[in-house]
């Protein structure tokens, strides 16, 4: 009976100290956070990609989490940090999420914030001369062309706009032979929407043989466009391309509705794909034609879509990158072997930037997503025009 007692004790022993093990292992947490700009006239982007992560981690951990290089699953925790669309923000931000646990961070929002902050990163991996920070970052907003050759620790999943308007302004001079004529508005005083219609919308309007008959350019906070459609009328052209972002590009269209501008074609800038252009202006955005990588075109992209608005976001190119790039890091993160410790932190996010540089492709919400080796992205993509108050997939070049 003693014998037996003794066993018996072993075998609870042991029981309980397996048990202790898998609590500890289900106990076990990384962190990957998120920041840009989640208030101010743009917080919208921030708010929608804070909604995606979550939303995004959430499935993660429910299906059991990451696996680890000991063959443990973690959780994946999150936070987003506001940067408030400024550089020097987002600067200090950075520094604060690179002094914490968190092993890589998603983001920023902003092309001026992300362009100045990458000059801060060490901008070839081991350059032991340069002592710009090393912290991996994966961006799912910014998306000013070009922006990840700045450093080594930068990737982004962000479409390629050189590709997208080329193919558009090509496709409209097909199914619109009797348009000749374009004129062009731009927010000039933010990074995108400024890079977006100098070096693409308007090289590829050229390229296929659109003449420019007139610009006019506003500020992001102008809110009285008349005399820029003004000049918009007289030169009476057959498309209108508008760079700018929902803010703007519904005030701009609500002037062109009072002064009876109606071209023929109207173009708007990637970012303004979203419900608040239509929040804002569903009338008359009505027939805006934008190219995009994210619509619900499949069951996973719906999913997705109906993931974050639980969140209380909204899918759209950006936040529907920012749910992909959630969804690539844990694949790398079992990929590369991440020990998820304090003693491997360094090591750990050195690991998670080899394993995104070395990624030749990745599953993508309309796709895959092929990686290029300075970091950049090349995402398939439709092209969508507003109507009847949501966005309708209008063209799917890769049919």
């Amino acid at each position: 009976m003693k014998l037996k007692a003794l066993v018996a004790a072993g075998l609870v022993g042991a029981s309980s100290l397996a048990l202790a093990t898998a609590a500890a292992a289900q106990d076990k947490t990384i962190r990957i956070v998120g920041f840009g700009a989640s208030s101010g006239v743009v917080g919208i982007f921030g708010q929608n990609s804070t909604a995606a992560m979550s939303a995004a981690f959430e499935k993660i951990n429910a299906e059991g989490g990451v696996t680890l290089a000991d063959g443990s699953q973690a959780r994946i925790v999150t936070e987003y940090y506001d940067d408030r669309c400024n550089a020097e923000e987002g600067i200090s931000v950075l520094r604060r999420i690179a002094s914490t646990d968190a092993l890589v961070a998603i983001g920023p929002t902003c092309s001026n914030v992300a362009e100045p902050l990458f000059g801060i990163m060490q901008a070839r991996v081991d350059d032991e001369s340069d002592t710009g920070l090393q912290f991996p970052v994966f961006t799912d907003v910014a998306i000013k062309g070009g922006l990840a050759g700045i450093s080594d620790w930068v990737f982004r999943n962000t479409p390629s706009e050189a590709a997208m308007y080329d193919e558009l302004f090509g496709w409209l001079r097909e199914t619109h032979p009797d348009a000749t004529t374009i004129f062009g508005g731009v927010e000039e005083d933010f990074a995108h929407s400024r890079a977006s219609w100098y070096d693409v919308m308007k090289t590829a309007a050229d390229k296929h043989g659109f003449e420019l008959v007139g610009e006019a350019q506003w500020l992001l906070s102008d809110t009285n466009f008349s005399n820029q459609v003004r000049g918009m009328r007289r030169a009476e052209p057959d498309i209108v391309a508008i760079s700018a972002h929902p803010f703007t590009t519904c005030g701009v269209l609500r002037e062109m509705a009072r002064q009876r501008v109606e071209p023929e074609v109207l173009v708007g800038l990637t970012s303004s794909s979203s419900l608040e252009t239509l929040s804002g202006c569903a009338t008359e955005a009505e027939g805006l034609t934008i190219p995009t990588s994210f619509a619900p075109v499949n069951d996973e992209a719906r999913a997705a879509a109906e993931a974050v608005v639980a969140e209380g976001g909204q899918m759209d190119l950006h936040s529907a990158s920012a749910w992909e790039n959630a969804m690539i890091l844990k694949d790398v993160i079992e990929q590369v072997g991440v020990e998820g410790t304090a003693e491997s932190l360094e090591e750990d996010r050195r690991k998670i930037r080899d394993g995104l540089a070395a990624m030749e492709s990745a599953p993508g919400l309309l796709g895959t997503n092929q990686r290029m080796p300075d970091g950049e992205a090349v995402k398939p993509y439709v092209f969508v025009h507003a109507r009847d108050g949501g966005w309708e997939v209008l063209h799917n070049p890769g049919s």
